[in-house]
């Protein structure tokens, strides 16, 4: 099982309230001081212990002493045409992970990183070419949201997070359930849990695991192709999988939780986006409450596919809507800055190791 990284410092993100609490009281201070300090880091956007100026100055010091407020770099920011930013972040051990911020006309969406690298083996995505070193921290998660939440101007907040980067998200949920309970709670950034969404390629005991948890987050299943054999092929972990077995989990989720499960498919040009495959997927959906999120693919550097043509993905969105299934074809966003997920770590860690053998 992969673990994170554990160092001799301490990341003040890695510590919920009740966490936090503690650790005022056994520094003498009352309980809470902690609901100070997150509306510091949460609601102030505080860069630095000093800037919070309402704690005595011990308190601050001790914080100083003891914690990180951002142990992360910024490595690279990329800014797109269309506003949407992109930052590469730099871990204390020196690994990466990105998370981007999407501007929409009264929504701020950020989508975030949950592993460096990534196990599934996604022939489309270039976050697992080189697979998964190991899990995020709850604070390496939370401080992406941080970083991407001060690029705001002050009037405005992020709106949505979406767990889609970096990653499976499910394969790390001990670090990100207390992340998002953070970011749902208003002490923490206060959303809504309708507002977060979790990405997963569909791992079972994952999706009933996060559906008995309590809050009803979200649920995105990265689905890509209506039958086992394709989706072999696309997604290799489905070979020990099967997609029966995971409707079956979304399924229960619902039922849990009373969301719609969203099924995501990224069309591949000449692989999944013919007008049979829309039919077959609109006969495994049509009678479940589900939405079909459709995603012409991004180009990848490293990779010989590529997204389908306008009018192949027109003709995939009609047929699966004749077979009653709610469906929409999500917009590119970022397509000028290394838009797909994980090419701009693949392509700095390239460049590194190049210049390693130099």
């Amino acid at each position: 099982m992969l673990t994170p990284l554990t160092t001799t410092s301490r990341r003040l993100l890695d510590l919920d309230r009740a966490r936090l609490s503690g650790w005022c009281e056994e520094q003498g201070q009352p309980a809470y001081r902690a609901d100070q300090i997150r509306r510091w880091v949460f609601g102030k956007r505080a860069a630095t212990f000093d800037a919070m100026h309402d704690l005595p100055a011990d308190l601050r010091s001790r914080l100083q002493t003891q914690f990180h407020l951002f142990e992360s770099t910024v490595v690279r920011h990329q800014t797109a045409s269309d506003r949407t930013e992109k930052l590469l972040v730099e871990l204390a051990d020196g690994e990466h992970v990105e998370c981007v911020l999407m501007r929409e006309t009264g929504r701020r969406t950020v989508c975030i990183s949950t592993q460096v690298g990534c196990a599934m083996g996604c022939v489309f995505c270039a976050s697992g070419l080189n697979g998964v070193k190991r899990n995020l921290a709850t604070g390496e998660i939370l401080e992406q949201v941080l970083r991407l939440d001060r690029l705001l101007p002050a009037e405005q907040r992020i709106t949505n997070v979406v767990v889609m980067g970096i990653g499976e998200p499910l394969a790390n949920l001990s670090a990100l359930l207390p992340a998002l309970d953070t970011l749902n709670e208003k002490g923490g950034l206060g959303l809504g849990a309708r507002r977060i969404t979790v990405s997963t390629v569909g791992l079972p005991d994952g999706i009933r695991r996060l559906a008995v948890h309590g809050k009803a987050y979200n649920l995105a299943v990265s689905l890509h192709a209506p039958d086992d054999e394709l989706r072999n092929r696309i997604v290799p972990v489905n070979a020990r999988i099967g997609i029966a077995e995971i409707l079956s989990a979304a399924d229960d989720y619902f039922a849990a939780t009373g969301r719609r499960v969203t099924y995501e498919y990224v069309l591949i040009g000449g692989l999944n986006d013919a007008e049979e495959h829309a039919r077959t997927l609109g006969q495994l959906l049509r009678n479940r409450n589900a939405h079909v999120n459709l995603i012409p693919m991004n180009p990848v550097a490293p990779l010989e596919i590529g997204g389908p043509s306008a009018v192949q993905t027109a003709l995939f969105t009609a047929a699966l809507q004749r077979e009653g299934v709610n469906v929409t074809v999500r917009k590119r966003k970022g397509a000028d800055i290394d838009a797909a997920c994980g090419q701009l770590r693949l392509q700095t860690e390239s460049q590194l190791v190049s210049l390693g053998g130099s």
